[in-house]
């Protein structure tokens, strides 16, 4: 009963306003899965925001297409090429704000933005992400696992919105501590 009430309320998320912005299966897999992991720790659900869904289905396109993951640039960095200001993120997070900064520079959305990125080795063209591959290799990680269950520097945000992409070999989820208009 739990899941058919989730996946109405998806339903209804997405059709508002005629804005439909339709997540594929594998979305609203990880979705569900990353809501699942958060309540087996005794927290809330976020919900989804279509700001942050159009940031992380831009970011995920744009990581696809123009790769801008490369020479010491890691998932976070974002191309010239687009309606953004473009950043090489570092190891060292000096670029930090470039991530930040997205959701109010793509969207109407007022607050930060705080991504978590994966890129899959991918066998063939065909092959694709999983929802279940993507959020155990976050679960791994310590800082992307933070980030996901409010823990280490995270404690303190309380996730309003969320967004998410799979696209080609990347997945991005994008989290707001401000609620979504």
């Amino acid at each position: 009963m739990k899941k058919i009430c989730c996946w109405i309320l998806l339903i209804l998320f997405l059709s508002i306003n005629g804005q439909a912005q339709e997540l594929n299966a594998e979305e609203l897999a990880l979705y569900e899965l990353i809501m699942t992991y958060r309540e087996a720790q005794g927290l809330p659900p976020i919900p989804l925001s279509l700001s942050l869904n159009t940031v992380a289905r831009t970011h995920t396109r744009d990581l696809m297409n123009h790769r801008p993951n490369h020479g010491g640039c890691n998932t976070h960095s974002w191309s010239q090429y687009g309606k953004w200001s473009s950043c090489c993120y570092t190891p060292d997070h000096k670029q930090a704000k470039c991530m930040w900064d997205k959701p109010r520079e793509l969207t109407s959305y007022t607050g930060n933005g705080y991504e978590i990125a994966f890129r899959a080795q991918l066998q063939s063209i065909n092959d694709k992400i999983s929802a279940k591959r993507a959020l155990r290799s976050w679960q791994k990680s310590l800082h992307h696992n933070a980030v996901i269950i409010n823990q280490g520097p995270w404690k303190k945000h309380e996730w309003k919105a969320i967004g998410i992409s799979i696209f080609g070999s990347f997945a991005a989820v994008w989290f707001g501590d401000v609620p979504d208009r």
